[in-house]
Parts: structure tokens; C-alpha cells; sequence
């Protein structure tokens, strides 16, 4: 099959962590929009980066792009798609849809046309009228966006953030693919202590872990793609040995603790389910009791929002805590997720920078209180000569 292009969709404000992602896994050419990076691939590349990307919701194959103006154009543009070699002869085909600012804005007429279109393409192909539709699943998706369609197929399956190990939830749990992405978005690297002292489900400690011993988040899953037969069982094989080659066992310094006994309780099992379980500390313990004589930590949260309005008063009592307990970490860098409105104001200070979020349909901003970095050694340095680490680290 000729070279692919790979749409890795995301929540709006990390599509730059994920196109890091698709750089440090070595991917080029990337095409940087709102909710998505696309990028040029191959066969192999659908089942390395469905279990390498972090904080991407989903692994789209683009199957084609072009202008339309009427249901004719959309019906031609469908059908041109070389559809037979992808999909089998008794392939499922589900097809969804959206149109923002298109004339084609009737989103179940574009979904009819488009399954009529593929269909008349596959009879071309089988030479039969009907098809039975009980073997692999395709999804197909028309996305119309100022008079242009784009048609994919998705190859994840359940979305990304779906890890498989977090069987046991907080009230308000944080998405995986959330919580890695503000890891990254935070300096911690693994020489240094990282902590969670309302660490929920510990959805940041465990993305945390994985990350900090290169454990590809995906696994320990299944994707859909996997069922189809043009990628064969060696191609997802083959990666998850690769992936299961490059994961390490390095000791790690991440704390976790809670001050609710049933939600502790979650956030060991889940770390279990993770296999991460040794790389973190859990204790439980209220907010009150959290302190550390490490130096240069990183202290990442998301702290609960107050939403209900019972809520909000104990909500806004716990950031005015967090400001007297997080003070005394004077060498630490603090990344906090909130959708409180004055969580500043409560909190006592006001971040250094903040970058808005979106946790599911909840608008939030990362607050950032940026430490100093640990001093490094400067390389090629006589023994004993310290250097601090010059600048800031990369937004």
C-alpha cells in the first residue's frame, strides 16, 4: 500500500505535546491543527504509535480530502476511495459524522451518502449486491469543515485514554491521556521526585511511571485495527516486542497519597493493574501532613474543582491549604489543574504562567509555578565542579 497519512486526534491544548510525541517517536512532516496532528506513514507505523502516544485520543487513517459543495461531490469523492483494500469482503461498516461551517450541514444525510458511496464501491470490487457486515469493524468518519471533507477510518477502537488498568475510579477521574500530557508538560524527568498529594484514582502517578520507565501506554490492550485483516499478526507483534524491549525498570521517585481510604485503596490497585506498582510510594495521608526534604521536586494535581455548589466553599478551603502547604516546598516547581474560576485567589499567588485544558467538556488551566532546576554536572567539568542547568526547560 502506498505511504499513509495518520491523523492523531487530541483534546484542544495539547496537540503540541502530541506532536512532540510524534517527533521524539520519530515521525516527520507533521501538520499541526486544532484537536489533531496528521502525518505521513506507514502499515507498521498504525500499530507502533496506537501503543506509544500518550496523550492522543485517537489514530485516525485518512483516507481522503477533497472540496464539496453538494451531496454529488461527497457521493464521486467517497466512492474514488480505494475502499477494497482495507476493508474485506464481509467488513462492518459504521459510518459517523460532523459538519461545522459547511453547506452540507445535515450530518445523517452526509453519514447516508457517504455509507451508500463506499458500498457502491465495494460491489465493484466483489461483484455482489449485498454484504453480510459480520466481520471487522470499520468506522468511518466524514468530517466536513468549511466545504471540505475529510474521510477516515479509526484504528483505536475504544479511545486511547483507555489504558486497561484503571479498573477502580475517583469521584472525578482524570483522563490518562490528560494526565500524561501535563507530566510532559511539566519539567519532571526521572532523576527528580515527583509527587501527588490528591492523587484520586492516581491517574498522574501511574502516567507518570509509565513515562519515566518508557512502558508504551497501550500495552496492555487491544485496538480494532488489530482485527483487520491487511495488517497481519506479525505487524502488531512485532511492535509490542520492540515496545516491550525498550520499557526499563528504573527506580523512580513518585509519591502518591490521598487523604480518602476508599479512593487510596483504587489508586494502589490500579497501579497494580499498571504493573507500576514499585515505582511509587502511596501513603495515606491528608493534605495537611504532605511535606518533603527532597529538593527540586514537582509536585502535579489536580485538586477537586468545586463544581457542585455545596462543594465550592470546601473546594476553595482546600486551595487556600495547598497554598500554605505548597509554600514550604521552596525549591519545588507546582503544576496545578483547576476549573475553579479564582483558584489564584484562593490559592494565594498567582502562577507564573497558565495554559488552558480541557478535562472532557470542562474547561480547566494548568497553573505553573516554575522552580529552579536541579543543578547538572556541565559535561567535561573537573570532578566536584557543579554547574547549574542554564535557562528554563522547553515549554
Amino acid at each position: 500500500m502506498h505511504p499513509l497519512k495518520l491523523i492523531a486526534t487530541s483534546a484542544f491544548g495539547i496537540e503540541s505535546v502530541v506532536a512532540q510525541e510524534l517527533t521524539a517517536l520519530g515521525y516527520s512532516d507533521l501538520a499541526t491543527e486544532n484537536g489533531r496532528v496528521t502525518f505521513p506513514a506507514g502499515d507498521r507505523d498504525i500499530a507502533r504509535c496506537n501503543l506509544w502516544l500518550r496523550a492522543a485520543d485517537r489514530l485516525l487513517l485518512r483516507m481522503a480530502e477533497f472540496p464539496t459543495t453538494d451531496f454529488e461531490e461527497l457521493f464521486q469523492g467517497v466512492k474514488a476511495i480505494p475502499w477494497e483494500t482495507i476493508i474485506p469482503e464481509n467488513g462492518k461498516m459504521h459510518v459517523t459524522g460532523k459538519s461545522v461551517r459547511s453547506k452540507l450541514f445535515s450530518v445523517p444525510d452526509c453519514q447516508s451518502v457517504t455509507k451508500k458511496a463506499v458500498v457502491e464501491r465495494m460491489k465493484m470490487k466483489y461483484r455482489r449486491e449485498r454484504f453480510a457486515e459480520d466481520g471487522p469493524v470499520y468506522t468511518i468518519e466524514v468530517g466536513l469543515l468549511k466545504d471540505v471533507a475529510t474521510i477516515t477510518v479509526d484504528t483505536s477502537g475504544a479511545g486511547l485514554h483507555k489504558r486497561g488498568y484503571r479498573e477502580e475510579r475517583g469521584q472525578a477521574p482524570l483522563r490518562e491521556t490528560l494526565a500524561a500530557a501535563i507530566v510532559q508538560l511539566s519539567r519532571w524527568d526521572p532523576s527528580r521526585v515527583m509527587a501527588d498529594p490528591m492523587c484520586g484514582s492516581g491517574t498522574i502517578a501511574i502516567e507518570a511511571a509509565l513515562a519515566g520507565r518508557n512502558i508504551a501506554p497501550g500495552l496492555r490492550r487491544k485496538f480494532v485495527a488489530e482485527t483487520w485483516p491487511h495488517l497481519p499478526a506479525k505487524t502488531w507483534n512485532e511492535a509490542r516486542e520492540e515496545a516491550r524491549d525498550l520499557a526499563t525498570t528504573e527506580p523512580l521517585q513518585i509519591l502518591a497519597s490521598d487523604s480518602d481510604w476508599q479512593v487510596f485503596k483504587s489508586a494502589r490497585a490500579n497501579a497494580l493493574n499498571a504493573g507500576v506498582a514499585d515505582a511509587i510510594t502511596f501513603q495515606h495521608k491528608p493534605l495537611a501532613e504532605f511535606s518533603s526534604k527532597k529538593k527540586y521536586g514537582c509536585v502535579i494535581t489536580n485538586p477537586p474543582y468545586g463544581e457542585r455548589m455545596g462543594d465550592r466553599a470546601q473546594a476553595e478551603a482546600l486551595y487556600r491549604e495547598m497554598g500554605e502547604v505548597f509554600g514550604r516546598l521552596d525549591s519545588w516547581s507546582l503544576f496545578i489543574l483547576s476549573a475553579h474560576d479564582e483558584f489564584e485567589r484562593h490559592y494565594g499567588k498567582k502562577s507564573g504562567k497558565n495554559r488552558k485544558l480541557y478535562n472532557g467538556r470542562i474547561l480547566c488551566y494548568l497553573y505553573q509555578y516554575r522552580g529552579p532546576l536541579p543543578p547538572r554536572r556541565r559535561e567535561g567539568s573537573l570532578a566536584g565542579e557543579d554547574a547549574e542547568s542554564g535557562g528554563g526547560a522547553p515549554e
